[in-house]
C-alpha cells in the first residue's frame, strides 16, 4: 500500500483525497474525502482573472487540506486544477500561493488530462460488471467546464467544453451582481442553446450516441441523485452508484428552474456554495440524456480524484 493525497481544484470547489492505494489488487482505500466551495473561478469568464478574494478563499482551503496530509503521513502529494485556473491571465498567483501552503505547484491541467482522470476514477471498479454495457460515456459536470468521455477499460475519445454550471450561471443569469431567481425562459434557452452548441462541438470527436452506458460525476450530478432519493442529508454511500431516470432528472431540473434561492436552500441535500448553480448544471445533465437517448445516468462518488491517486500510485 502506498498513502497517498490527492487535490482537485476545480472552478467551483476544491476537494482533497488522502487514500491508501494498491496498484497490484487495484483497491483503493479512502482515510479522508472533503470538499471546501470557494468559487475559485469568480467572474473569470467576465474578466480573464482570478479575484483577490477568490484567491484567499482557495488558499484557506489549502491551509486546512495541508495539516489533515500531515496529521495523515501520505507519502506523496499530486495538486491538479482545472478549468478556471487554465483560463486565467493570474494564474503564477495562483501557482505561487499553492506552492507556499502545500510545498507542491499546481498542475494545470489540459481538459484532455481532466478527462482521463475523470474517466479512471469513475470506471475503475465499474469495468468488471456483468450487468453495464460498455462502452461508457463519463461525464464530469464542473464549474466552468464539462468533461465528456467515451471508452471501455480505456479511454477511447474524450472533449472538454466549456460549459460548467458556474459558467452558464454568470454567463446568462447574473445581472448587476444578482442571480435571477427563477430565470426567465429567454435565459434558459440561452443556456440550452449554449449547451446544445457545445455538445455539436464534443460530437466532432467523440462519439456520444455509441455509448450504452451513462456515468454522471460531480456535484451537480450527485446533488440531482440526493433529491431524486429525497435524503435526509447528503450521503454518499446511497448516492454512489445510484441510477436516475430520465423522467426523474426532467422532473427535478423543471423544478429547479422554476424554484427561488430559499426553495432550493431548503433541500436538506443541498449544499450552500451549489444553491444558484444546480440548475444550469442540471439543464447540462439533461441536455446530454437528450443528446444520446439515455433512459437513465449511473451516478458515481468517484471521479477526477480517484483518477489523480491512481495516477501517483
Amino acid at each position: 500500500m502506498t498513502r497517498v493525497a490527492a487535490v482537485d481544484c476545480g472552478t467551483n470547489s476544491i476537494r482533497l483525497l488522502v487514500a491508501d492505494a494498491d496498484p497490484e489488487t487495484g483497491e483503493l482505500v479512502e482515510l479522508d474525502r472533503r470538499m471546501t466551495i470557494v468559487r475559485l473561478g469568480q467572474g473569470v469568464d467576465r474578466t480573464g482573472r482570478l479575484a483577490p478574494e477568490a484567491l484567499e478563499r482557495t488558499f484557506a482551503a489549502c491551509r486546512e487540506y495541508a495539516a489533515i496530509i500531515k496529521e495523515h503521513g501520505a507519502e506523496r502529494l499530486r495538486f491538479v486544477a482545472t478549468s478556471a485556473s487554465r483560463d486565467a491571465e493570474n494564474r503564477d498567483d495562483f501557482v505561487r500561493g499553492v506552492l507556499d501552503i502545500l510545498g507542491v505547484e499546481p498542475e494545470v491541467i489540459t481538459g484532455d488530462q481532466e478527462a482521463e482522470f475523470s474517466f479512471t476514477g469513475a470506471t475503475k471498479e465499474l469495468t468488471g460488471s456483468d450487468h453495464l454495457a460498455k462502452p461508457f460515456l463519463v461525464v464530469d459536470i464542473g464549474g466552468g467546464s464539462t468533461e465528456l468521455v467515451v471508452g471501455e477499460e480505456h479511454v477511447r475519445a474524450a472533449r472538454s467544453v466549456d460549459i460548467g454550471c458556474v459558467r452558464m450561471t454568470e454567463r446568462h443569469l447574473v445581472h448587476d451582481g444578482v442571480v435571477s431567481d427563477p430565470p426567465t425562459p429567454a435565459q434558459v434557452e440561452a443556456i440550452r442553446a449554449d449547451i446544445e452548441a457545445a455538445l455539436d462541438l464534443a460530437e466532432q470527436t467523440v462519439p456520444l450516441r455509441e455509448a450504452h452506458t451513462l456515468v454522471g460525476l460531480a456535484g451537480s450530478v450527485t446533488t440531482v441523485s440526493a433529491i431524486a432519493q429525497n435524503l435526509p442529508e447528503y450521503d454518499s454511500a446511497a448516492i454512489h452508484h445510484s441510477r436516475i431516470s430520465y423522467d426523474r432528472v426532467r422532473e427535478i431540473t423543471e423544478w429547479l428552474l422554476d424554484s427561488t434561492h430559499a426553495e432550493r436552500a431548503a433541500i436538506p441535500s443541498m449544499h450552500p456554495g451549489r444553491v444558484d448553480v444546480i440548475a444550469a448544471g442540471t439543464l447540462v445533465l439533461l441536455a446530454i440524456m437528450e443528446r444520446i437517448d439515455a433512459r437513465e445516468v449511473v451516478v458515481s462518488e468517484h471521479d477526477i480524484l480517484d483518477g489523480i491517486a491512481w495516477s501517483i500510485a
